[in-house]
This record gives structure tokens, C-alpha cells and sequence, in this order.
């Protein structure tokens, strides 16, 4: 192994040629394990420095609008809402940082092999949890065997490792994890991997304490990170408070530490964006989670700053090939998929739905910004074409039920849909619900709008979406084909290869017409003047550590 992994001077001459940006440079590099002093050695583009931003004074409280979420296992998170919470004291091995590159937090450093079949991974020294005993190589041993057990429901991780999990067992595979004679973790995939640092920066990857129960997680939290858990109520307000007496090792890592707050408080406000705008008027949150719409330039208004970052996050409407509607798999139907799709126009979606903040998207959930992004064109709209497609198959009678959270994109966006089918002669109706009928049941609804936030990679969003029976799979696609194409695609460092295999994915997702994922949101959000690090984060990440209020 080399700490300069061969593929870097390839990338590198990508990146000077323009056909990389930088965002894509930064991901597929530091995931094979170069780091900011290597590249700049290199001359090449390195991460963005913390070292510029404002100091912060020691102290104070920071209000958070967002939703309060119950906790679960971490394995199992469904929405990045659970895991800003649990972020204050459950940390993860490595971070996703907005410019697009991966740096260690529990882990100091990585190399990669040539092929990506195997990975050194060194666990940061004089980490400790919060009862005072060491983080060690073997909790990260141990971690990879919560991850990858596949017998848990919900488990979404197994999938985001499949490369490390037997098939037979859907246990860890013996011998893809073990201590290395140095003291560092050899982690062998079962086939070359390239996203295996990436899945460890998703939101579901937070690293538990042993003996950890999700039923009884916050009666005695233990973790790595500066907070604690001091009131939680679902729907209503999450504390935290800073530790005391407890020394993280961030406090000492350049770019990380001090956490400075004494308490973080996140206050569910609801989904109506009104709500927000009227708690920035009566001084009752300092920091949004995110803001949607014409609300954004009524809190910048207010005097408020603002941040916002172009991502692959997006709303997606799919029908559910397994749900019943009147006794029968109706979005089964492959003519009646097709025909919904081309009487679609994204674009009205975008402006109507978004108010044109973001891209138009082409109904395969890859995003030009995504590093194995391919284009293989627009989508098409062609109404009369849509609805001659479902009077063949005999359905042009059904109304179609298109279920929306009662928010500010989803429900927009699904207006936009009905009023659309409707304009093509298509039967179509929406249902909004509130948030917790919603969320309790995303996955069953027969038709829906649902939100699915940034990943770095295409293929991590593919294979958590649309491999057959996978955890998130809401499409209930089943495609052999496709399954054995994506990977394919997560086994290729080469971007043009990979191009060439994520061009055969999405075409299979257009063809086979299972979804409609109109455009690509660019993401916004409000804080009050005054606060340091509160830029937004492209997948809706919300590090405590480096919150905090500018000194006078």
C-alpha cells in the first residue's frame, strides 16, 4: 500500500483537464485516503481549512428549529433529524464535510489498495468515551459487526456494507474485519469497494458504546463526543448540555475543537415554514434546519444570514409495485408507470413546486454533482403519449391517490403532479398528511412524494433505494439485472468505467419507469448574525462541535 494511492494522479490530471470539479476531486480522493497535506504536496486541491472561521466564545445556549424525532437504533435512522441529536455524544469514524471530502474524526488516518480490496484503517489515539475508558481498535471491530448484521429490520447499514456481509449468514463475513499485527483495522470486501468510506459518514454509521441498548440508550449515555442528553421529548424540544469534566479529544485536533456551547436546544416547530418565520419575529430559535420557498426571503428579510449549497437532495414520486389498490398491485403496471411519467414536465415540478431553486432532474435519482453521475439526457414529456399508454393498460378509470407530507416542498410539489395528470386527462387527487402519519407509514403508501437527502455517491443512494429488497426500497423494484449492475458500479475506482455501468443503471430506473424524481434542490438555511458554523450542510448535518457564538 501507498499513502499515494496510484488512481491520484489520474484524478488529479481529471481535475486540471476541467472534467472533474472540485467537489468530485475531494470525494473520490481523500475516500482513497489522501489527505490535505498530502494534496497540497501534490498541488492539488485540498479540503477547506476550519482554521479561517471566526474564534468562538466559550459558552451559551443555541435554539435550533427542527423536528424532534424519536430516537432509535442507529443502524436503523431513517431521517438525519435523529442523528443531529444523537451527533452531540454518538460520534462517527469518519465525517462528510460540505466541500465535498472526507476526514477522520474516531479515525485518524486510511489507506486503500490499488483495487479497493482492502483497507488499513487507524483508529485515533487517546480517544476515550465518556465513563473514561478508551476507544479502542476492537470498538471498531465490534462496530462492524453491529453493522453489518442484516437480521435486524431497519438495518440500513448491512446494505451500505454488502460488500463485507455474507450472503448466507447476513452476518459480518469471517475474516473481512481483523486487528493487523500494527494495531490497525484490515477490512477485505468481498469484491473491490469503493464507497466504503463514504457509507462510514452516513448518518445511520454513529459509533455506539458496547453493552448499548436503543430501549434504554438515554438512561446513562456513554459516547465520544463533548454532550450529553439532558430532556427529550418526541415532537417537542431535545437538549443537550455540554459534558463536565469529561476531556474530548477534539479539544486538541486542529479543526475540530473547542465545542464551545453550554447547551444546544432543537425545537420542533412543525412542518409549516410559516412557523419558523414567525419564531425568528419573536425570538424564540437562532439557527433553522433548513428554509424552503418565498420563506427564504422573508427570514433574510428579518436580517438574518443565509447559506446555501447546490446537492443531490430531492423529492421522488414512485409507485409502490407491491401495495394494493382495490385488491390488485395497481403501479405494478410497467404501461401505467410509464404513461404517469410522461405526462410529468419536471420542470413545472421544479417552478411550481421549488420556485426554480435547484436543477431539473431526469428520473433516475443520479445527480450531475455526484462524482459516477451519467447523462444519458432529459427526461421526456409527452402527455398524450402518457395517457394512451394507461388507456392500454386499461386503468385510464383510476383515480390516483398521491399521498404528501403537509410541508412546504412535498405538498408543493404534489400539487404540481395532480394538476399536471389532470391537465393529461388522468385522473388524480392528493392526500397531505401531518408528519407523524406520514413518517410511520412512508414505505406502504401505493402512491407518494417522498424526500430523500444528499449522499455523496449515486450508487449509495441506489443501492439503499432500489436493490431489491433493500431496507428503503419504497418502489419495492426488483430488478436482478439491476442489482447485478450496481455492483458492478460500486466495485470500479475508474470514472469512466463506472460512467459507462451508472449509465446502464439509470437508463434501467427510466425505462422500467419506477420513478418520477423531478429536480435536484439547492439547500437554504437561515441563522441569526453571530453564530459560527452554521453553514448549511448539504445532506442536513448539523455538527455541534463546531457551533458556536463569535467572540465580541
Amino acid at each position: 500500500m501507498s499513502r499515494a494511492h496510484p488512481a491520484l494522479p489520474r484524478l488529479g490530471a481529471e481535475f486540471r483537464a476541467g472534467q472533474l470539479s472540485r467537489r468530485e476531486f475531494l470525494t473520490r480522493a481523500t475516500a482513497l485516503g489522501a489527505g490535505a497535506g498530502l494534496l497540497g504536496a501534490l498541488g492539488l486541491p485540498r479540503p477547506a481549512s476550519a482554521q479561517s472561521a471566526p474564534k468562538r466564545r466559550r459558552g451559551g445556549t443555541l435554539r435550533i428549529q427542527q423536528d424532534v424525532r424519536a430516537l432509535k437504533d442507529p443502524r436503523t435512522a431513517d431521517w438525519p433529524h435523529i442523528a443531529n441529536v444523537t451527533r452531540g455524544w454518538l460520534e462517527y469514524l469518519v465525517e462528510y464535510r460540505p466541500d465535498g471530502s472526507i476526514r477522520g474524526m474516531l479515525l485518524s488516518d486510511w489507506e486503500v489498495n490499488d483495487d479497493a480490496t482492502e483497507y488499513l484503517l487507524t483508529v485515533r489515539p487517546g480517544v476515550l468515551w465518556s465513563d473514561g475508558k478508551a476507544f479502542t481498535a476492537e470498538d471498531v471491530l465490534r462496530m462492524f459487526d453491529y453493522w453489518c448484521d442484516g437480521s435486524v429490520p431497519g438495518n440500513v447499514m448491512s446494505a451500505s456494507l454488502s460488500s463485507l456481509v455474507d450472503p448466507e449468514t447476513q452476518r459480518l463475513r469471517e475474516g473481512a474485519v481483523s486487528l493487523a499485527p500494527d494495531g490497525r483495522l484490515r477490512v477485505r470486501p468481498a469484491r473491490p469497494d469503493v464507497t466504503l468510506m463514504v457509507a462510514l459518514a452516513d448518518y445511520p454509521a454513529a459509533v455506539i458504546p458496547p453493552g448499548f441498548d436503543p430501549e434504554t440508550m438515554l438512561e446513562a449515555p456513554v459516547g465520544t463526543g463533548p454532550y450529553r442528553p439532558e430532556t427529550i421529548r418526541t415532537g417537542e424540544i431535545a437538549v443537550l448540555v455540554r459534558r463536565e469534566g469529561f476531556e474530548w479529544w477534539g479539544e486538541k485536533v486542529p479543526g475540530f475543537g473547542p465545542a464551545t456551547l453550554d447547551r444546544v436546544e432543537f425545537i420542533d416547530l412543525g412542518s409549516d415554514p410559516a412557523s419558523w418565520v414567525a419564531a425568528i419575529e419573536e425570538d424564540r430559535v437562532d439557527m433553522l434546519y433548513e428554509n424552503v420557498g418565498r420563506f427564504i426571503d422573508a427570514a433574510t428579510e428579518l436580517g438574518w444570514d443565509s447559506a446555501e449549497v447546490q446537492t443531490s437532495a430531492t423529492v421522488v414520486l414512485r409507485g409502490n409495485q407491491e401495495a394494493k389498490v382495490g385488491g390488485r398491485p395497481l403501479y405494478a403496471d410497467a404501461r401505467l408507470r410509464r404513461g404517469l411519467a410522461l405526462a410529468i414536465d419536471n420542470g413545472i415540478c421544479l417552478e411550481l413546486g421549488y420556485g426554480n431553486r435547484g436543477e431539473v432532474a431526469a428520473n433516475h435519482h443520479v445527480a450531475p454533482i455526484q462524482p459516477d453521475y451519467a447523462d444519458i439526457g432529459p427526461a421526456r414529456y409527452n402527455p398524450s403519449q402518457g395517457r394512451a399508454l394507461i388507456v392500454q393498460s386499461g386503468k385510464i378509470s383510476v383515480e390516483h391517490e398521491v399521498v404528501t407530507l403537509d410541508d412546504g416542498v412535498a405538498r408543493r410539489t404534489g400539487e404540481a403532479v395532480v394538476a399536471l395528470l389532470l391537465d393529461a386527462g388522468i385522473p388524480a387527487r392528493q392526500q397531505v398528511l401531518p408528519g407523524s402519519r406520514f413518517w410511520a407509514n412512508w414505505k406502504a403508501f401505493p402512491l407518494s412524494i417522498t424526500e430523500w437527502n444528499h449522499r455523496p455517491l449515486g450508487v449509495q443512494t441506489l443501492t439503499l433505494a432500489y436493490r431489491s429488497n433493500a431496507v428503503w426500497n419504497e418502489s419495492a423494484y426488483a430488478n436482478p439485472a439491476f442489482d447485478a449492475a450496481l455492483d458492478e458500479a460500486r466495485a470500479l475506482a475508474d470514472a469512466e468505467e463506472r460512467a459507462e455501468v451508472m449509465a446502464r443503471l439509470e437508463t434501467m430506473l427510466v425505462e422500467d419507469a419506477v420513478i418520477v424524481q423531478p429536480y435536484w434542490r439547492s439547500l437554504f438555511r437561515h441563522y441569526r448574525p453571530g453564530l459560527v458554523g452554521a453553514e448549511m450542510h448539504p445532506a442536513f448535518e448539523i455538527h455541534l462541535y463546531q457551533l458556536g457564538w463569535a467572540e465580541d
